[in-house]
């Protein structure tokens, strides 16, 4: 039997978060990572059908900070997570299909403050999966 080959995807890729109508995201892919994680404003717990959810603000276009996307998801977990510079935090875990070139799957993202990062997005090892492999020195390989 004949293993698949991995695509091979670069430091930065754009992806897609249909089910948060957001069709041209570009992120960094952060193999350092475990959990992917979505810079977003204004982040408020709420109940719908009995189901606890998240709703927040989002700018898909880095460049264009005026155009923002109100979003909501079903609360997945809530975790306490150590970013970059060591501080720790309690944050909102949704799960959500991503696309990234032909690929369609499910994967998780923590919802934090990343304003003062130059990425609205890090795509971590869990979302990388066993379906890639990152060469760092390629952008948008995959996308």
């Amino acid at each position: 039997m004949k293993k698949k080959q991995k695509a091979i995807i670069g430091r930065l890729e754009t992806i897609a978060l249909p089910d948060l109508a957001i069709t041209d995201l570009q992120v960094r892919v952060d193999t350092g990572a475990k959990t992917s994680s979505l810079h977003v404003d204004n982040i408020t717990k709420f109940k719908k059908n009995g189901k606890v959810m998240v709703r927040f603000d989002l700018h898909p276009d880095v460049y264009n900070v005026e155009d923002m996307v109100s979003c909501e998801a079903p609360i997945h977990d809530i975790r306490r997570v150590k970013s970059s510079n060591g501080t720790s935090e309690q944050r909102y875990v949704i799960s959500t299909p991503v696309k990234l070139g032909d690929a369609l799957w499910p994967i998780e993202i923590t919802l934090t403050d990343r304003s003062d990062m130059s990425y609205l997005m890090l795509f971590g090892r869990e979302a990388i999966g066993e379906r890639f492999l990152v060469d760092p020195s390629k952008v948008f390989i995959n996308s």
